[in-house]
């Protein structure tokens, strides 16, 4: 695969391609002709999924006005990990730039606007040409920066068009993806219209040069998302200290938090914090706040009580700390984290791919993982190799692990100082990824 220069009317232009694109903007036609019904219906019983609609549609997005004499940068995360990745270089490209956020999902629209009170957010249009179209012209950004790996053809080809650079930045793809990107070969040239790949290590930089052809493009950067972890010291702000009251740990009870947990880990989870400490404090926090009623009824099929946090709050129920904690809300696993004696770091004790274990790790906590990591691979060796994590087979075995770690309270010590040192040396990608995107998109930083 050659690389085409990745700017300009259209790198790729020819008949092969635009019937290409055409069949391809005919499928998404048919796709939304044949599933509109559904939609429809679905939008006026639920208005989640009609602000979903409409944004990704672009019916609710009006024109930005023009910024002052500052390019205009569209950072976009397609979900909630992504968003708060973005954290540490929102705000060094806010010094020059504006910058406008955008996401796809519900809870990642939802962090963007908890994270990023004071800019602009923005739904991430479907990768039809119509809405992509309408999406740029309303927003028409200078630079675009697509964290981690967000890749459509549609929008890569009209950012192309209109001469705005596209840089990907924290970039990783696992092997999976990449074999599945190998597929399509240029079918529908995506990766060649890409103008920077900033990545996380050697490992990814292979894989994205492999996709675009060739290394010019890929620069080694590391993970902006660690430059915006926190390791500093124990705050106790209002929210940490409202939090500290609902969880009502008392003197000598251990609080064990399982964080970013998937379907069905919070019962074979749940189980095992009871089975290696029956006193402790259990607080529960899925990946998606919205199945905290669903873990609720999975809990009492199990014989197991639970509350959900936003009952609490309400005043719908009394605080009990024999009953598990669930933590139905987005934006609070930062703070809970906090008041942990030990983390377990969910999307892991089943296939998913596991979730961010850095970030408990980054506030000295002891961290426990499943083997499924495969969506953080590195992060997951960087942990184990600093001897600040403990990965476990099974539920038992996370009992096991979890009666040890509870008798031992030098060794918790010794694995949160180490998780935290670890992530102190990681820092300085959002450095690195500044000078890059001056370099190769033209951004005056």
């Amino acid at each position: 695969m050659t690389v085409s220069a990745p700017l300009g009317p259209d790198p790729h232009a020819g008949l092969r391609i635009t019937v290409l694109y055409g069949v391809y903007d005919a499928l998404w036609t048919l796709a939304l002709l044949f599933t509109s019904p559904w939609w429809i219906v679905r939008s006026l019983v639920h208005p989640p999924t009609r602000d979903m609609v409409q944004g990704r549609l672009t019916l609710s997005l009006k024109p930005l006005p023009p910024a002052p004499e500052r390019p205009r940068v569209l950072v976009h995360g397609v979900s909630v990990g992504e968003v708060k990745a973005a954290k540490s270089l929102v705000a060094e490209l806010s010094k020059t730039c504006e910058v406008v956020i955008s996401s796809s999902t519900n809870t990642g629209m939802r962090v963007a606007r908890q994270c990023y009170p004071d800019y602009q957010v923005v739904r991430f249009p479907v990768d039809h040409m119509w809405p992509v179209t309408r999406f740029m012209n309303r927003v028409q950004p200078s630079c675009v920066i697509l964290m981690e790996l967000e890749i459509w053809p549609n929008f890569l080809r009209k950012a192309n068009c209109l001469e705005v650079p596209v840089a990907i930045v924290s970039g990783r793809i696992t092997p999976s993806s990449h074999t599945s990107y190998r597929r399509f070969g240029t079918t529908l040239p995506q990766f060649p219209r890409i103008t920077v790949f900033a990545v996380q290590d050697e490992e990814h930089a292979q894989r994205f040069a492999d996709l675009a052809g060739s290394r010019e493009r890929v620069v080694i950067t590391g993970n902006v998302k660690i430059d915006g972890l926190d390791t500093g010291q124990l705050v106790d702000d209002g929210v940490l200290a409202e939090l500290r009251g609902l969880v009502d740990a008392q003197p000598g009870q251990f609080v064990l938090v399982a964080g970013s947990t998937h379907d069905p880990e919070e019962g074979l989870v749940a189980k095992a914090f009871r089975q290696a400490a029956p006193g402790a404090r259990v607080i529960l926090v899925p990946r998606h706040p919205e199945r905290g009623r669903a873990v609720l009824s999975d809990l009492a099929e199990q014989g197991m009580g639970g509350q959900l946090l936003t009952d609490l709050r309400a005043g719908r129920e009394e605080l009990d700390t024999a009953r598990a904690l669930i933590v139905d809300t987005i934006g609070e696993l930062e703070s809970i984290y906090r008041l942990a004696d030990v983390v377990f770091v969910g999307g892991s004790l089943v296939p998913h791919g596991g979730q961010n274990m850095l970030e408990p790790a980054a506030l000295g906590r002891a961290v426990v993982h499943g083997p499924h990591v495969e969506n953080f691979t590195q992060e997951a060796r960087l942990l184990e190799k600093a001897g600040g994590s403990r990965i476990v087979r099974d539920p038992s075995h996370l009992a096991e692990v979890l009666e040890q770690l509870l008798k031992d309270p030098v060794q918790r010590e010794l694995m949160g100082q180490a998780g935290r040192e670890a992530v102190e040396a990681q820092k300085g990608a959002t450095a690195r990824t500044l000078r890059v995107l001056a370099d190769r998109c033209g951004l005056r930083l």
